[in-house]
């Protein structure tokens, strides 16, 4: 398995599994709209892409968003998505997906690399505590939609 970063020659490959990641969502498939998206993010230096391949398969990717901590004064990065091809998953693909994750954030100084996750997510929840993350207890998270 190798993980690479993705680059604008590779969207159309990833946006398939982005689209079968909204999928997983309960998203209607839209391979066309994911292509645009990622393409968008990738141009205006928005997120940052690694992806696992296995022999000529993708099997996986993670997307980090960059964003900011005022009181740091630092970068910080999202992991807004992060998804395996169903026949990839439980070999380490996620784990590895997310040190990669992990390393570029901290090449970029950042300081933190942050997610949300379900609270009935207890699979996704095992592997983050297995790569070392903790849950941050001392903060509540609002959301807004419209």
């Amino acid at each position: 398995m190798k993980i690479e970063q993705i680059n604008l020659s590779q969207i159309e490959e990833i946006a398939v599994l982005f689209d079968g990641y909204r999928q997983f969502y309960q998203q209607e498939s839209d391979l066309k709209g994911a292509v645009t998206f990622l393409t968008e993010r990738l141009q205006n230096n928005e997120s940052v892409i690694f992806a696992a391949k296995v022999q000529d398969d993708y099997a996986g990717f993670v997307q980090i968003f960059p964003i900011f901590s005022s009181v740091a004064m630092k970068q910080a990065y999202l992991l807004n998505d992060l998804f395996v091809a169903e026949n990839y998953r439980r070999m380490g693909v996620a784990e590895q997906l997310m040190e990669a994750a992990f390393r570029y954030a901290e090449e970029q100084n950042a300081r933190y690399l942050t997610l949300e996750t379900a609270v009935k997510n207890v699979t996704a929840q095992a592997l983050y505590e297995k790569v070392g993350m903790e849950v941050e207890d001392t903060v509540r998270h609002y959301i807004r939609y419209w």
